[in-house]
């Protein structure tokens, strides 16, 4: 496919002497494997382990990291690493003169959460037309969660499927929010993830998943078509269940197989 920019995306520049070591003591992954060629996707959480910001690191192939992350939370991000910043040598920047650009199948810039995704990088601004509306369609169809999905403050980082989509190092050592989401992950706590689901029916303005009992187990986070996106409490995922009057169906791809 032709490279299309998502452009409801956003890239910050983390430059300066301290710029990986600045990252690797907030980031749920180790900076220290980002490589020209491999980005790493990964997570700035609350201290009970909360996905405040979720985003793509690419190498900036001059000593900078740029963060490629969701339009709307772009300024707010740049915000918080200003809080984090104190006296380290480090400069921050929004680089509105360079886009995220995506392809599928294929590519040799893999995505980082997973090859199924396709390929990303980053690339000056105008290089390639809009086309955020076909890779939302896309990743819905392959049942990937995204910024969307994950919101801010509301989910824990392993509810998010970071574990499963390579968002998370259990060895790089402390970050912000890491004991809670080392103890979820050393104890098989994870009972509740985001899920790829199809609907067969008329879902209306549902947005509770419900079992043939009523009870809710589940919320809509996003939709496109009849693929969305659940957060579900994963005990209910055999299912019968419900969206509105629509029969809701889990979706299995590879990425998650390891969460049951």
């Amino acid at each position: 496919m032709t490279p299309i920019t998502l452009e409801d995306r956003a890239v910050l520049s983390v430059a300066g002497a301290d710029a990986s070591s600045f990252l690797q003591g907030m980031l749920t992954h180790d900076v220290g494997l980002l490589a020209p060629g491999r980005a790493l996707f990964a997570g700035l959480l609350s201290p009970q382990g909360k996905a405040l910001f979720d985003f793509h690191l690419h190498d900036g192939g001059d000593g900078s990291i740029l963060i490629d992350v969701a339009a709307a939370k772009a300024d707010p991000l740049l915000k918080r690493l200003g809080m984090y910043k104190l006296r380290k040598a480090v400069t921050l920047a929004r680089r509105d003169d360079l886009a995220v650009l995506a392809s599928w199948p294929g590519g040799e810039a893999v995505d980082a959460r997973t090859p199924a995704l396709g390929a990303r990088w980053i690339a000056p601004a105008g290089s390639a037309p809009d086309g955020a509306a076909l890779y939302d369609a896309h990743r819905h169809a392959v049942g990937v969660p995204d910024s969307a999905d994950i919101g801010q403050d509301e989910l824990l980082w392993l509810e998010t499927g970071a574990d499963l989509l390579n968002g998370v190092s259990f060895t790089k050592g402390c970050y912000v929010g890491q004991e809670n989401t080392a103890r979820m992950h050393h104890r098989d706590k994870v009972r509740r993830r985001l899920v790829p689901v199809t609907i067969t029916g008329d879902a209306g303005e549902a947005v509770e998943v419900k079992d043939d009992q009523g009870r809710v187990c589940g919320k809509l986070r996003s939709r496109n078509g009849d693929a969305v996106i659940v957060h579900l409490r994963l005990e209910a995922a055999t299912g019968p269940l419900f969206l509105g009057e629509a029969s809701v169906t889990v979706r299995r791809p590879a990425w998650l197989d390891n969460a049951w």
